[in-house]
């Protein structure tokens, strides 16, 4: 063999283990124990996932016979449960979607909006604190203490139904007035803590670039659109993603103002409350799969906004 062809890989081998016993050789008891403590931690959040996974591809017999983080054999191997899972809360899914990307996007910019004209604008701070103190006082208002006024809004006085007459009369179902009253409400119970998270974002912002821009003669909505809101993508992440999170997994607002799953405007978290259920007993495989699919959306926005958040987070 010449001296020019290159080193085989038993060579590369024995480097590599050589590299890896420095490394072990270099650790201490407090590198061990931290790793230890990660992989329960990881294993902690991870199980139930896997074996909520597991369970959603095995048959009723897989489940009993087999331990729930336990795969199933090629005999209690079923797709089943989830094609019925995907057929039941598809139509969910997308009234899910009419709803809560609205809500998401309006509370967003609103919450910037109201937060850069309580932080960048000077005006008197007593005037500032007020009504900053107003906002961030909705943050602390349980959902149950609002529910029956809320009933009474959307029943009583606003009544939508008869408002909005003339789009029913184009053929469109009544029953998707449940929709707009849950934008609405969502869209006002999301503005509080975007302003918050907002107006923490913007505090940080450098005043001399806002000063330089105003004594250039840019008027705060020119400085608003030309300067702070490119700014804001990190926490535009971090809102959307939150606000997202929140409206999608929201039951108790959907009980209350569309009430039934049977209904055309039903969102996904309704019908999901009751599906696998019945006089038999609880068909877990079935929960299960829907739980996965219901959880879709919510895991696409994370992996969107993935770097974005971080951005917004560290900030």
């Amino acid at each position: 063999m010449s001296d020019t062809e290159p080193r085989t890989d038993g060579g590369a081998t024995a480097t590599t283990t050589a590299r890896l016993r420095r490394k072990i050789d270099r650790l201490t008891v407090e590198d061990v124990g931290l790793y230890v403590v990660l992989t329960l931690a990881a294993a902690f959040y991870l199980v139930p996932i896997e074996s909520g996974l597991v369970t959603s591809f095995k048959t009723g017999t897989a489940i009993i016979e087999t331990a729930p983080f336990a795969p199933p054999g090629p005999s209690g191997l079923t797709f089943e449960k989830w094609r019925t899972a995907i057929d039941v809360l598809l139509r969910g899914m997308g009234n899910s979607l009419l709803y809560a990307v609205p809500a998401t996007v309006i509370s967003a910019f609103v919450g910037s909006i109201t937060a850069y004209g309580l932080t960048i604008p000077t005006w008197k701070k007593s005037y500032k604190a007020l009504v900053l103190m107003l906002i961030i006082a909705g943050i602390f208002i349980p959902y149950q203490a609002v529910l029956v006024p809320l009933t009474q809004f959307w029943s009583q006085w606003a009544q939508l139904t008869e408002v909005l007459s003339f789009v029913w009369a184009l053929g469109i179902n009544d029953d998707y007035v449940g929709i707009i009253e849950l934008v609405i409400t969502h869209v006002a119970y999301g503005i509080p803590i975007c302003t918050l998270l907002f107006r923490t974002y913007y505090k940080t912002m450098s005043d001399e670039m806002i000063e330089s821009a105003r004594l250039d003669g840019a008027t705060l909505r020119r400085v608003y659109r030309r300067i702070v809101l490119p700014l804001s993508g990190p926490m535009f992440a971090v809102v959307l993603i939150y606000q997202f999170t929140q409206i999608w997994n929201d039951l108790l607002f959907t009980l209350v103002i569309v009430s039934t799953e049977s209904s055309p405007a039903a969102p996904v978290v309704l019908i999901l409350a009751g599906l696998g259920t019945s006089m038999e007993g609880q068909d877990f495989a079935l929960r299960m799969a829907g739980a996965f699919f219901a959880a879709l959306p919510t895991l696409a926005v994370y992996i969107f906004f993935g770097e974005e958040f971080a951005e917004g987070v560290a900030a």
